[in-house]
């Protein structure tokens, strides 16, 4: 009886000690939850007020705006740029406080806005060339970054920062500026010194013995160097500032690029590379490869069906794009083949460059768009170039609200893409109709201009005046004839009076005979032909 006591004893001990030890580990747990809960607070606080000094002390301006496009926070950066107030400004929609310009001043319209075009596509769209107007009416040149916030893979907020260029500009456009000047007079001298080295290399024009002749060469070859050079600088000045000239139409690309594969052959020639031109997918089918390393194959082959790649741009303009990555894949290449591709998809026609050369370093990759940038390795030190040519195609695709970009494997080759917007059939149908009307009507608008008739009152003026030309034309023509009298014998003094006859005789035919010289009524015949065209 009293081991049972005992033993129920401390069951009892054992119970209140439990229920002890829980208490204690229930108020433990209460006031560690207490003091992560205060200590998480207190992190939040800090961290919003971080937040609020790093958004208020910045220059640069940040808008934050939910998917309806009601902007929800607008820091002092923004309201200096903008000249909104903050207070003003939250609550607006977007399209009250930002108004986008292009660099003719004109709008821009929605869709093609920075915020737009993050919200539609939902990634991060740069802007590099904006230009909005402020409350003040003043136009300023800013850079945008437009980042949208995805929630459950759908767009529900945008964050975009944005920054005043305005100084930056200006500087850049005076750069511009000056080098296409100092490009567009250096050019003259240069080609006239080309000229030159041209023709005394002649052999028909000059004679030079070998040795002189390699080093006109040479110089000859320095000086169309440089010409190339100021070319590209003049074209690049021209590609920032928007003077490059354009002129857009209508383009089947698979036709375009059939043509221009065929056309440089040549050069992949001259390396003994291969070339072919890809249509359709990435998978190359034997029926859509054409061997353009073989004039032969170009025109000869199965004919198959293949869809029409339709897009805007100027044909001269996209030529000289993939010339120049042409040749810098040929540049590049020691062996192989160079592959120039075309396929798409019902909004995009993507062209393409491919070589199996050395490759681009990965680090190189984000700069080579960039104006005089070069990669720097043993293999290209020895091989040519200004450092613009992928600039200037850069700027011409942009021209065409198109893409470029590089993919490219060190010690593989790189591939050059290309995008730019498609078109269906039925809007290049249409957009060839307006064309061809707009292109019929200035043909017969240009006649309207020339009015030649206009000298039509002067001609009249002119032919009365050799009217009276045949009188004195006979006083030429009895003075040949006057000293037909002194032929006459001295002799014979009686029958004088008859040659004074003789001689007015023939006077008197004689005066008709100048009506019908042709050279006072000459004047006359031109006059009819003006009217005719």
């Amino acid at each position: 009886m009293q081991d049972i006591s005992i033993i129920g004893g401390g069951l009892a001990g054992a119970a209140i000690v439990g229920c002890g030890s829980w208490w204690f580990m229930i108020r433990r747990g209460k006031r560690k939850s207490s003091a992560s809960t205060t200590k998480l607070a207190s992190s939040l606080r800090d961290a919003k007020a971080k937040g609020e000094i790093i958004l208020g002390t910045i220059e640069d301006g940040v808008v934050f705006m939910d998917e309806q496009g009601t902007i929800q926070l607008f820091n002092p950066g923004a309201a200096a740029i903008t000249g909104w107030d903050s207070e003003d400004a939250v609550g607006l929609d977007w399209k009250s406080v930002f108004s986008f310009i292009n660099k003719k001043g004109e709008p821009v319209t929605e869709d093609d806005t920075p915020f737009a075009r993050a919200l539609r596509t939902g990634q991060t769209v740069r802007d590099n060339e904006a230009n909005i107007v402020s409350k003040s009416n003043m136009t300023i040149a800013t850079n945008f970054s437009v980042t949208p916030i995805i929630t459950n893979a759908q767009p529900t907020g945008l964050v975009g920062i944005f920054r005043d260029v305005s100084a930056e500009r200006q500087e850049e456009s005076q750069r511009a500026e000056f080098i296409s000047t100092a490009s567009h007079e250096m050019r003259t001298p240069v080609a006239a010194i080309e000229g030159y080295l041209s023709l005394a290399l002649n052999d028909k024009v000059a004679t030079i013995d070998s040795r002189a002749k390699d080093y006109l060469e040479k110089a000859h070859a320095s000086t169309k160097h440089l010409g190339e050079l100021f070319q590209d600088l003049l074209t690049s000045a021209k590609a920032e500032d928007g003077r490059l000239t354009n002129h857009p139409e209508v383009v089947e690309m698979g036709a375009f690029m059939e043509q221009l594969t065929s056309d440089l052959h040549f050069s992949a020639q001259k390396k003994n590379l291969g070339i072919d031109f890809v249509i359709g997918n990435n998978t190359i089918i034997d029926n859509n490869v054409i061997d353009a390393s073989s004039p032969v194959s170009m025109s000869g082959g199965d004919k198959v069906i293949r869809p029409l790649y339709y897009t805007q741009l100027d044909p001269d303009r996209i030529r000289e794009v993939i010339t120049n990555l042409f040749d810098n894949a040929c540049k590049y290449t020691d062996q192989g083949k160079i592959s120039l591709g075309l396929t798409g998809n019902d909004s995009v026609v993507q062209l393409y460059v491919r070589d199996t050369g050395h490759g681009i370093p990965p680090e190189d990759i984000g700069h080579l768009f960039q104006k005089f940038y070069r990669v720097d390795n043993s293999a290209t030190r020895t091989i040519g170039g200004t450092g613009l040519g992928l600039f200037i195609c850069r700027k011409i695709v942009e021209l065409y609200r198109g893409r470029i970009w590089v993919e490219s494997t060190l010690g593989q080759g790189s591939t050059f893409y290309i995008n730019l917007p498609r078109l269906t059939s039925q809007q290049a149908e249409r957009m060839m109709s307006e064309e061809h009307a707009a292109a019929t009507q200035d043909a017969t608008a240009i006649p309207v201009p020339a009015q030649p008739a206009a000298p039509e009152p002067a001609a009249p003026a002119v032919v009365p005046e050799p009217a009276p030309a045949p009188a004195p034309a006979a006083a030429p023509v009895a003075a040949p004839l006057a000293p037909a009298p002194a032929a006459p014998v001295p002799a014979a003094p009686a029958p004088a009076a008859e040659p004074m006859a003789t001689a007015t005789e023939p006077a008197v035919a004689a005066a008709p005979a100048p009506v019908p010289v042709p050279t006072p009524t000459s004047p006359v015949e031109p006059v009819p032909t003006p009217p005719a065209p």
